[in-house]
């Protein structure tokens, strides 16, 4: 979506008297970047100016920030400020392996510029994740960090009703405010929402109506409506909704070309078993478009769960899902393991933090036997290294460092063609 249209949209929803917006952060730094050739701080700052009313929400991967990778201390410290002066009120930050060694620094920068602080704990259904498993991590969580939130986050729609209301217990006994982000990919999202808001949850995340459900969230319109007359009923305007409802309808249909949504069958109860949120699986789709192997989706859909197991049963966020889910489409093509990734050795190895569960033996020898590689320093550009790199004529604020230092191999020719259409 064009960042006009995403201003169009936002002026409407601040009227409506949500406590917060989930504006950027996540997949749309990059998106905005790399496919649209425009300028995300530039995005952030007009919708700030849009939103007079409303907190701004982003979402933070740790360490990855809006990347797929572990940044280095001083493009961490840097892109935080600069993304809470340049209107972020709320960082949601999560790790995908829920691995807190990860989120020290980030939260760290936080608090210091004084931000509100959500942290997340990544839910998944497997041997390891159990109610026990997410009591301890919460505990730990509010020990280590003070957090103002607590978030629930179910990316891939696997969150069932009753699940929800024992973890929500758990959570509301350690007298946290806790908030319930999942998906409504498998078809439980509005019934989840609604006894998480019975079982004490503070706060539920929604969508307008003329983009929810699919893999999706929730319609706000829906659940509003469900709450009136209840204890739970809440203040945002029906009315307002229903304006933003059609403005985004008519919005996304001038995207249709790119909205797999609308071409596949609204629940996928598969999601139960493989457990692959949305964006993945329109990863996967591409990758075995590409491959003209679009039939071996089911395949790759249980290898991913083999994988997955063998790899201690991580989470399936990003990154970890870009890499299992890569991982999965060369075992089916090309035989299990016959070709592997670096970035699955990396996980083996550790550099993207503790897994869930251990390794299996067989992943843990590959890992030992591929050749040492000279240089990783490719993938992390320090904010020195980004200002040697970046032409001048491409930094005319300190943001472009940072864009630079997170995505090097496009930054440079997306700033250019940024600011070459600001000049005509």
């Amino acid at each position: 979506m064009r960042s006009d249209d995403v201003v169009r949209i936002v002026e409407i929803l601040d009227k409506a008297g949500f406590y917060a917006l989930e504006v950027w952060g996540g997949a749309t730094f990059d998106v905005t970047l790399r496919y649209l050739r425009e300028d995300p701080w530039e995005r952030l700052k007009r919708v700030r100016e849009a939103a007079r009313r409303t907190k701004l929400m982003m979402l933070l991967r740790g360490l990855n920030l809006v990347g797929y990778r572990h940044y280095p201390r001083d493009v961490v410290e840097k892109f935080i400020e600069y993304a809470h002066r340049d209107g972020i009120d709320i960082f949601r930050v999560f790790d995908a392996l829920n691995d807190l060694d990860n989120l020290a620094l980030p939260i760290k920068v936080i608090k210091k510029v004084g931000a509100e602080l959500q942290v997340c704990m990544v839910y998944s259904v497997s041997p390891v994740h159990t109610v026990e498993y997410y009591r301890k991590l919460a505990e730990e969580i509010i020990s280590r960090f003070e957090p103002e939130t607590i978030t629930i986050k179910d990316m891939a729609g696997i969150l069932t009703p009753y699940a929800a209301v024992e973890l929500i217990k758990e959570l509301k006994s350690m007298d946290v405010t806790v908030n319930v982000h999942t998906h409504a990919t498998a078809g439980f999202a509005p019934m989840t929402a609604l006894k998480s808001i019975e079982a004490g949850a503070d706060l539920v995340d929604v969508t307008v109506s003329s983009l929810s459900l699919f893999t999706s969230h929730t319609p706000a319109e829906t659940l509003i409506a469900a709450l009136k007359g209840t204890p739970y009923e809440v203040s945002v305007d029906l009315n307002v909704l229903y304006d933003a409802a059609k403005l985004v309808w008519e919005v996304r249909r001038k995207y249709r070309e790119f909205d797999y949504a609308l071409k596949e069958p609204p629940v996928d109860v598969r999601v139960i078993q493989h457990q692959v949120p949305g964006g993945m699986l329109s990863n996967l789709l591409a990758q075995l478009r590409e491959l003209k192997a679009e039939d071996r989706l089911p395949e790759v859909l249980e290898e991913v769960v083999r994988v997955r197991e063998e790899l201690g049963w991580p989470p399936l966020v990003t990154p970890i899902s870009q890499i299992v889910g890569a991982q999965a489409v060369l075992n089916v093509i090309s035989g299990r393991y016959r070709a592997v990734i670096d970035e699955l050795l990396d996980y083996v190895e550790g550099k993207y933090g503790k897994p869930p569960a251990p390794v299996s033996e067989k992943l843990i020898q590959l890992a030992k036997s591929r050749p040492k590689r000279v240089a990783e320093k490719e993938l992390a550009v320090t904010l020195k290294e980004a200002k040697s790199a970046l032409p001048k004529h491409l930094a005319r604020k300190f943001e472009d460092y940072l864009t630079y230092a997170l995505f090097p191999e496009v930054a440079a020719e997306a700033l250019e063609d940024i600011y070459s259409r600001q000049q005509t």
